[in-house]
């Protein structure tokens, strides 16, 4: 009778066991693969991805009042001091950059063979990504905030979905606008065939009146590799400048060129969500008719 009920006892946690990996394992299962290397296709915003946005240009960000400011104080040779020099570009923004070609590997866990983490490489200044997909829990919110941030990802309808906090405040367009540490991204990967389309959300409660959405495009290249990181030189750019020189401009600075050189009015460029939205374009051709040149 202590044998039957003992093996009874054994066949259950067996059973208990089975069950427990069914409902496990589709958190882990998906009918597609994002590893693999991954070409940028700049099909929007060249400007901005290459060269990088004119001052003045915040069209497409929904930043409020205290971003613009910032934005506005913003002088490109602030990037010649030594310790700019080195600063890789953060996760807010390092997707939508002037690199990058992806490699995207799996970390798989040796004897079970679950997915435990993707890594992405290949971002300017190589402040590379891991998405941890074993289901860990973000840490404090007094952890270290670095560049790449803490990313956990899962799996939503064949689109892995990407959850990052612990960013840097830093940036979200190469001419100013910032993003602060308390700002959380949503990410959607998602894979037709060779393409792999990217859609980014970053929320910030501090500088953006609403979500930043971007979309980006990726194709597969199978003789591309991601090497080693290139490391940084920094050098001395700021020899004829005194010593505690800050590069800025004064708060309330106009910068005015990038909507003169297109015929627009100012107020247009100066982003904030109301822009984002069709119904805008009222708007837009209210300022015509009120801009001088439109009364002459």
């Amino acid at each position: 009778m202590r044998t039957q009920q003992r093996r009874g006892g054994i066949v259950s946690l067996a059973l208990t066991a089975l069950m427990a990996a069914v409902v496990v394992a589709p958190a882990f299962a998906q009918s597609v693969d994002i590893a693999g290397e991954w070409g940028r296709d700049n099909q929007e915003d060249q400007d901005h991805r290459g060269p990088g946005a004119e001052l003045g240009d915040y069209t497409g960000i929904p930043l409020n009042a205290a971003a613009r400011r910032k934005a506005e104080t913003w002088d490109a040779s602030v990037l010649s001091q030594p310790e700019q020099q080195a600063k890789p570009h953060p996760a807010q923004y390092s997707m939508r950059g002037p690199q990058p070609n992806l490699r995207i590997d799996k970390v798989v866990h040796p004897v079970t063979g679950q997915l435990i983490a993707y890594t992405l490489e290949g971002f300017f200044g190589r402040a590379d990504r891991v998405i941890w997909m074993d289901g860990r829990p973000h840490p404090s919110r007094y952890a270290e905030h670095t560049f790449a941030g803490f990313s956990t990802g899962e799996w939503v309808d064949n689109k892995l979905k990407v959850t990052t906090t612990h960013m840097k405040t830093a940036f979200v367009n190469r001419n100013g606008p910032p993003t602060s540490y308390r700002g959380v991204m949503v990410e959607y990967f998602t894979r037709h065939g060779t393409l792999l389309s990217h859609i980014s959300f970053v929320d910030d409660p501090v500088y953006l009146d609403e979500p930043m959405v971007r979309t980006s495009e990726f194709s597969q290249r199978p003789g591309q590799h991601v090497g080693a990181a290139i490391p940084f030189e920094t050098v001395d750019e700021l020899g004829d400048k005194a010593t505690g020189w800050v590069p800025s401009w004064p708060i309330g600075t106009r910068h005015e060129e990038f909507a003169n050189r297109f015929g627009l009015p100012f107020e247009v460029t100066r982003g904030g969500a109301e822009t984002l939205y069709p119904e805008y374009q009222k708007t837009i051709e209210a300022l015509r008719r009120q801009a001088p040149s439109a009364r002459r």
